[in-house]
């Protein structure tokens, strides 16, 4: 399975010692192999039972044939990248015994590159057979009470209305939250004994309502107001506006909190010498802080703050609960009329289609950012 390169070093002053034994890993390639079959053998199995569970007309029943097909090819890639480890491994250690230790050291680092594609794409195999087992199992009542598209597409009217109404929370509340949040960060920032009590104010906001979880800022608020009679919440708007003002006011209470700190870090990260420079030239506090300091801390928190806007646009969700007719609760109410669970699955996948697009910008923005620092 190795070789051993017979030859010793006798350094200057020291004892002879041996020349460390190569290893050509035709051992670990074999075990590769093997595994990938054995995960080739088991997704074929699983799409075989997916297949055979599937009780839809035509003509699903031959797309999804075609698509588990081209899944039971894809597959076979697995253990061709074994086979391809084994071959270089072999090579290797032939190259070892004719004394080409260099080639023999490249091809057994490419037969450990071939393993590693083995173990990322034997993952994915093990993933997409448990995951048509898991949609196969029961008789297929798995898939057919969170996977029904048929009652998905017959309601997707409804869902498309109801997401509406998270669009809307999710632009206003983002909008609000955004000034809301600066105000909090600049007080924080607002230097000098004076303005004492206003920060201790400021850091008591964020602490109290970065501790509450959303849900319960949302039932006092959403419930509380109106018993309690606030104006204009209490009389003069109509059930859904009511809701939605107060869900959006219950958004904006928890999440300017958490923006606020990241306002806080990015204004904390502008070096000292910006705002000295900045008040040497004659420009006041205020207008340091407009003009030097905030476009600099905004630019260098961008995707935080996005990401905390990816989570504000999915705990819209929760204003559902407290009765507004968005996206979960009619999902809810389909849910209780068809004793199914597809439309909240449904719902899940509006959210998925503003989600996604919106954390790959998140994640474009942050290489941008990363690799504009690294050339700086």
């Amino acid at each position: 399975m190795s070789a051993v390169v017979s030859s010793s070093v006798t350094p200057p002053g020291g004892q002879r010692r041996k020349v460390s034994r190569f290893n050509s890993g035709l051992t670990r390639a074999l075990i590769a192999e093997v595994g990938a079959v054995i995960l080739t053998v088991f997704t074929w199995a699983g799409l075989r039972t997916f297949q055979n569970s599937l009780e839809i007309g035509a003509p699903g029943p031959q797309i999804a044939l075609g698509i588990e097909i081209a899944l039971g090819l894809l597959v076979l890639i697995v253990p061709a990248y074994g086979a391809r480890a084994i071959v270089r491994s072999r090579q290797a250690r032939h190259l070892a015994f004719e004394r080409r230790i260099l080639d023999a050291r490249a091809a057994a680092e490419d037969s450990r590159d071939d393993v590693l594609w083995v173990v990322g794409l034997g993952l994915v195999a093990a993933i997409v057979a448990n995951g048509t087992f898991f949609l196969a199992g029961h008789h297929a009542r798995v898939r057919s009470v969170l996977f029904n598209w048929d009652l998905i597409w017959r309601f997707r009217v409804a869902l498309f209305h109801g997401f509406v109404w998270n669009v809307k929370l999710f632009l206003v509340a983002e909008v609000l939250v955004l000034v809301w949040a600066l105000f909090v960060a600049v007080i924080r920032q607002l230097p000098g004994r004076a303005f004492g009590p206003i920060r201790v104010i400021a850091i008591v906001y964020a602490d109290v309502f970065r501790g509450i979880p959303t849900i319960i800022v949302i039932y006092l608020i959403v419930f509380g107001f109106p018993l309690a009679g606030v104006e204009p919440f209490a009389s003069h708007m109509s059930p859904n506006t009511q809701l939605f003002w107060l869900g959006t006011l219950s958004l904006v209470l928890v999440y300017g909190a958490y923006v606020a700190e990241v306002y806080r870090s990015g204004l904390e990260g502008v070096h000292w010498s910006q705002s000295a420079a900045a008040r040497s030239l004659g420009l006041s506090q205020w207008q340091t802080l407009r003009h030097v300091v905030i476009p600099q801390a905004v630019r260098r928190i961008l995707p935080p703050l996005l990401n905390d806007f990816v989570a504000l646009q999915k705990d819209t969700a929760l204003v559902g609960l407290v009765g507004l007719a968005e996206i979960l609760n009619i999902s809810s109410i389909l849910k209780s009329q068809t004793f199914n669970l597809s439309p909240v699955t449904g719902a899940a996948a509006f959210f998925l289609i503003v989600t996604i697009p919106f954390t790959r910008l998140v994640d474009y923005l942050i290489k941008r950012d990363k690799a504009r620092t690294q050339a700086g």
